[in-house]
Formats: structure tokens, C-alpha cells, sequence
């Protein structure tokens, strides 16, 4: 009979980690992420609990990864110990090993649950390269729209779905050198990301922004105040009544 795996003992204690992801390191997709910071826990010397079976792999957890060439100040995920650590100085010593603009900004006890269940809303700013008066009229004709039908390619093929449903907030204003669109997404299934939003943006109102990119950054994502509209911090949610930038 073929010798049964080593049965590793569960973690005895889960900590919530917030990391931004800035400057170039905003082309760093999930799986370099998760490389990353794999390789930084052990340079750190985290005692970072494993799984059971053949091949145990660390108990991380992520949640809410943005898109590659995303810079983003709100990326969340969970580790499992298998000792005890402070969490300002598990954050101390992580982030002395991570490369620089993968940052970690804040970590926490995990008060259980399911973190990805807290991440209910996103929001975001898109510097276009496009003055202002030549975008507001789109934002209004998007707006004003029941719903704005889009197709993206997903791991299931090519999906259409309506990117309009997911938009709470929506509002353009002079950026640097262009137009800075303030964005706030609810979370759907499928997810609608802001390149989705642009999309829509081009089919209703014919926005083009040419061979210059748009620049995304995610600002905050958390629970969502449905009354005010606020996305709220998801490490602190009992005292958060908006995103602690």
C-alpha cells in the first residue's frame, strides 16, 4: 500500500493582510504576486502553517486580486500560522523583504468568516489621456442608459454581460494632464472590472483614447454601505464607516 501523507496540524492562528501593488509593480499579475510573496515569507522566516497530503502547499489565501496593469492600494489576502506572531511584526517583517511597490500596508486577527465575503464593493480613478469636456457627455450618455452590454474573453469563452449593473458611482474631473474618472463597483458574478466600464463607455458614447492608455488604480474595496454609497475597510469593519487610506 502506498505510504499515506504526513498530516499536518491545523493553523493556530489566521491574519488578514492589506498590500498595494505601485508604481511598475502595476503590470505584476496574481500568480507573480503569490510567487513573491510565497518567497518573502520565507526569507522573512515566517512559521507559515502547510497543508495535509502529497504535496502541501502554505495555507494563503487571496482575495479580490486586481487585474494585471493595475496599480491598486486595496489588495487583501490570509495566512495561516503555525505559531504565533504579532501582526505589526509579521507586517514588519514582511514588508523588509518584499520588492519594493509590493507593500504591505496593514494586518490584522482574523475575526473569521470569509474574507472574500467582505469584498462587496470596489472603488476606483482612471486618468484618461482626454480632456475633461470630451468625456462628460459619455459619462452622462452611460449613465443614463438601462444597460450597456459588453463581451469579454473568460476562461469559459467569450461572455457578454451588462457592465452598467455594476456601476454605483460614476463621475469625471480635471486630472493630471487629462480626465480622472471616479468609479465605485459593486461586486457581480461575473466580476465587471473598470477596462469593462471603459468598454461600455466606448460602445454607448464612442469614447476613444487611441494608442495612450488608460491608467487604473484601485482605491479601496470592502464591505458596501448600501445607504451611503462608502466602501468601507475590511480588516477594521466594526469601526469603519469609509475606506482608511
Amino acid at each position: 500500500m502506498r505510504e499515506q501523507p504526513e498530516q499536518q496540524a491545523p493553523p493556530v492562528q489566521r491574519l488578514r493582510v492589506r498590500y498595494a501593488k505601485r508604481g511598475r509593480m502595476r503590470f505584476t499579475s496574481h500568480r507573480d504576486f503569490s510567487r513573491a510573496f510565497e518567497r518573502a515569507v520565507v526569507r522573512a522566516r515566517v512559521p507559515v502553517a502547510y497543508s495535509s497530503g502529497y504535496s502541501p502547499h502554505p495555507r494563503i489565501s487571496y482575495a479580490g486580486a486586481s487585474p494585471t496593469g493595475a496599480a491598486s492600494e486595496a489588495e487583501y489576502l490570509e495566512i495561516g500560522l503555525a505559531s504565533v506572531v504579532e501582526p505589526a511584526e509579521l507586517q514588519r517583517r514582511l514588508d523588509e523583504v518584499m520588492p519594493v511597490g509590493l507593500d504591505i500596508v496593514d494586518v490584522v486577527e482574523s475575526a473569521g468568516g470569509a474574507l472574500a465575503d467582505l469584498l462587496q464593493a470596489s472603488r476606483w480613478v482612471i486618468d484618461l489621456p482626454l480632456p475633461p469636456a470630451e468625456v462628460e457627455p459619455v459619462v452622462r450618455a452611460f449613465l443614463a442608459a438601462e444597460s450597456v452590454p459588453v463581451e469579454r474573453m473568460t476562461k469559459r469563452g467569450i461572455r457578454e454581460f451588462d457592465c452598467r449593473a455594476a456601476v454605483l458611482h460614476l463621475s469625471v474631473s480635471p486630472g493630471d494632464g487629462g480626465a480622472r474618472l471616479e468609479l465605485t463597483l459593486r461586486h457581480l458574478e461575473p466580476a465587471v472590472r473598470p477596462d469593462d466600464v471603459l468598454t461600455g463607455l466606448r460602445a454607448v458614447g464612442g469614447l476613444d483614447l487611441g494608442t495612450a492608455p488608460a491608467l487604473l488604480t484601485r482605491l479601496a474595496q470592502g464591505p458596501l454601505d448600501e445607504a451611503s454609497g462608502q466602501v468601507g475597510d475590511p480588516l477594521h469593519p466594526a469601526t469603519s464607516t469609509g475606506f482608511r487610506a
